[in-house]
């Protein structure tokens, strides 16, 4: 096998793990910090009016993918009513029917929306084939200011900007004067911009979006202009010729066209109410990941069950511990007793927390040492002999938990969450390292274990650690060819340096 086989195998491994985890971080919005938190908007349309006692039918235009936003839920409370949406291509449509309505009627339609911070699709449009006809004496006005704006632009967005900062003069000139009555308002003049836009067969549309304000009641709807410049739709406010939708608008619906229609009925009305909420990123994430189509959403264990995802944020961290041992062992040459020993042993710290687990692990060890050494003396069989040390064990934490709690000290009562088995299996190895190489080398790996255990528990139970390895479980591919790499590893180890230093000078 060649010798680039493996360094070529774990960078795959690391850039695949990278790649993933970026992608999930930047693309479907999984926060980096345990902390984060996102803004979710809560944005409802309230349809009123008054049955006629006969069969109604009652449309409302709702939102066809908002840009700058994602929809994550909707809703629709109408009760004794049947509902079709329909897609219409521009704008979608939410039908109502009911056969016998009586008396004053609501219909409610809610969404949840999330801040995407991605920029809208790019949509082509090609110019319009035929300019339009237009009225006299307006077609000469329309004609007049066109050709006084792009005297003064350059593309299709400056003369669309210019067009409506033409239209907002404060003295306006006698051609816009015959276009605009005095008290016009934003939607009058982006209407006139679309039809004066369509002259220089430029294509053009209204769009009609709802500002987000946080316990507002009744927010009106306001027009703006969109432009496409033959690559994407530009958006431009009609009042002040700003390019762009401000940060916390919901585009409703598009068109020059009524957002609702009611037959018979009477007095029909049409309220908006947004409330925001903060909830944390993480959750905001998994309802992203249900409603988008991205096959890296798979690779999440936010969907599972609680008690799976529980037990998953710490079986997540064994393999960075794992890592951590082989780097130690490796590289820096700290001796051990056993290879994964420690890795469980930190487990087990972080429900007795570190400094209360060193000192229990210590005593016991210390207390099943002197139990062992007893027993060697009996002459007993391997088996009979490690089970006697496991019930010494278990003995041993019994009686420091009853001593514990009569001095009223809490550090003794979460022994019982040691591992007993390896506790015995510590105290065996350590026995025998202690016969066979004596106290100093026995001590000394004793020591390396409690060493290894306590580095494991500060690195893998770090807030940000644990996060990091439950919303990025691809990072272990990481950790993978990282180890592969460090399997590899054949030169000296750190504390051979320091032995050997007299030899190499």
């Amino acid at each position: 096998m060649s010798r680039w086989h493996v360094p070529i195998l774990a960078l795959l491994l690391v850039a695949a793990g990278l790649g993933i985890a970026w992608h999930k971080w930047s693309v479907l919005g999984y926060p980096l910090q345990p902390s984060s938190t996102v803004e979710i908007w809560l944005v409802e349309a309230r349809l009123n009016f008054e049955a006629s006692d006969a069969a109604a039918k009652a449309t409302l235009l709702i939102p066809r993918r908002p840009p700058g936003f994602i929809v994550l839920d909707e809703n629709f409370v109408s009760r004794g009513y049947g509902l079709v949406t329909e897609d219409l291509g521009l704008n979608r449509e939410a039908v109502w029917t009911t056969r016998r309505p009586t008396g004053p009627q609501t219909l409610y339609y809610r969404t949840m929306v999330l801040h995407s911070g991605e920029d809208p699709p790019r949509e082509g449009v090609a110019a319009l084939a035929v300019a339009p006809e237009y009225e006299e004496p307006y077609g000469e006005a329309i004609m007049g200011v066109l050709d006084e704006v792009r005297a003064r632009s350059a593309d299709i967005e400056s003369f669309a900007v210019t067009l409506v900062r033409e239209l907002n003069q404060t003295e306006p000139s006698a051609n816009v004067r015959t276009l605009l009555p005095r008290n016009a308002g934003a939607e009058d003049k982006a209407r006139l911009a679309v039809q004066m836009l369509a002259g220089a067969r430029i294509p053009a549309r209204l769009s009609y979006a709802v500002p987000l304000v946080d316990g507002a009641r009744d927010l009106q709807p306001r027009a703006w202009l969109e432009v496409n410049d033959g690559s994407r739709w530009l958006v431009i406010d009609p009042q002040s010729g700003v390019v762009g939708y401000p940060p916390n608008v919901l585009v409703w619906w598009r068109g020059d066209v009524a957002p609702y229609e009611l037959t018979r009925g009477r007095n029909p009305s049409l309220q908006f109410a947004a409330l925001k909420s903060i909830e944390p990123a993480l959750q905001a994430a998994a309802l992203r990941a249900g409603v988008t189509s991205s096959g890296f959403t798979a690779i999440s264990l936010v969907d599972l069950p609680l008690h799976v995802q529980n037990l998953y944020r710490i079986l997540l961290l064994v393999p960075l511990g794992a890592l951590l041992i082989v780097l130690l062992r490796n590289v820096i040459g700290v001796q051990t007793f056993g290879t994964f020993m420690p890795v469980l042993i930190a487990l087990s710290f972080r429900e007795t927390q570190l400094v209360s687990g060193l000192v229990l692990f210590t005593v016991i060890v210390a207390l099943g040492l002197l139990v062992r050494f007893y027993l060697e003396r009996l002459k007993l069989l391997l088996v009979p002999r490690i089970a006697a040390v496991v019930i010494t064990v278990i003995m041993l934490m019994a009686a420091m938990s009853i001593v514990s709690h009569r001095l009223q000290l809490e550090i003794g009562l979460s022994v019982a969450l040691f591992p007993m088995v390896i506790l015995a299996m510590t105290i065996e190895r350590m026995s025998i390292v202690w016969e066979e190489f004596g106290p100093g080398d026995a001590i000394k790996q004793g020591f390396g274990s409690l060493l290894v255990a306590a580095v494991c528990y500060l690195l893998i139970f770090h807030p940000q650690v644990e996060h990091m390895m439950f919303v990025f479980p691809e990072l272990l591919l990481a950790v993978l060819g990282i180890t592969l790499l460090l399997g590899r590893y054949t030169g000296y180890r750190l504390t051979e340096l320091l032995r050997f230093r007299d030899l190499g000078r």
